[in-house]
């Protein structure tokens, strides 16, 4: 009997969320790599979730082989709907929001105890195209270090504050369009003593989709940056289960 070839170990593309950028994803790249995996880290728009999730899914796309999307934050609503082009072989949610389809960030957000992050945003606007300005929010900046990334040094949080990413205000009411995790296998990071997405959201979320669940009970909502070893281990179970 012929052996049939092995499976391509799978591309891990990493999706960050709002108020941070790629580099946020440094250390689980280097891990990643270490251990000889694929990985980029393109850069999310934050925009809003039907244009970012497509761009997303069009980054999927023009990889040679199998997929498995990373999305933390506001990343894991765009995976949810990226994740059905063809090639995604598998979803992992750090720290984030797992959506149903037809489902906002609003209203998931909305069947829970508000998290400190919703009192500690600063509006701004930015120009569109043939219309008024639209607002964007970032984390104001004395309470970023608590709110986004309490168990990372000081000094790194500074930094982070100011290099903020905004992300539009309409993402928080547009609606998924679909929810890829009733195809695909997912896993799921829930941070603990996160202030930026309550961790019932997440836990209520990582349930829904049937996700494999670790919990990493002191972790802040910038979990990828205070501990990249054990999301980088996360993901690698999701490559080693899908290869």
């Amino acid at each position: 009997m012929t052996k049939s070839a092995p499976t391509p170990t799978p591309t891990v593309v990493l999706v960050h969320g709002a108020f941070a950028d790629a580099a946020s994803w440094s250390g689980v790249i280097a891990e990643l790599q270490r251990h000889g995996i694929p990985v980029i880290a393109p850069p999310n728009p934050l925009r809003g979730l039907a244009a970012d999730a497509a761009y997303v899914a069009s980054v999927a796309a023009q990889i040679e082989g199998p997929v498995i999307l990373v999305g933390h934050s506001y990343g894991g609503a765009l995976i949810t709907v990226a994740g059905l082009t063809e090639n995604v072989v598998g979803l992992v949610y750090v720290a984030a929001y797992v959506l149903e389809e037809g489902e906002s960030l609003g209203e998931l957000q909305g069947r829970f105890p508000l998290s400190p992050l919703v009192s500690n945003l600063k509006q701004w606007t930015y120009p569109v195209e043939g219309g008024d300005p639209a607002v964007e929010v970032t984390i104001t900046a004395d309470a970023f270090p608590t709110v986004f990334a309490a168990d990372v040094p000081t000094d790194v949080t500074k930094v982070l504050a100011v290099a903020q990413r905004p992300l539009a205000a309409a993402a928080f009411e547009e609606t998924a369009t679909a929810a890829a995790w009733k195809t695909k296998p997912s896993w799921a990071l829930v941070a603990g003593a996160d202030q930026a997405i309550n961790p019932e959201v997440q836990r209520f979320g990582a349930k829904r989709a049937g996700a494999t669940v670790v919990e990493i009970a002191e972790a802040s909502h910038a979990v990828a940056v205070s501990q990249p070893k054990e999301v980088a281990d996360v993901i690698r179970d999701a490559v080693r289960t899908t290869s």
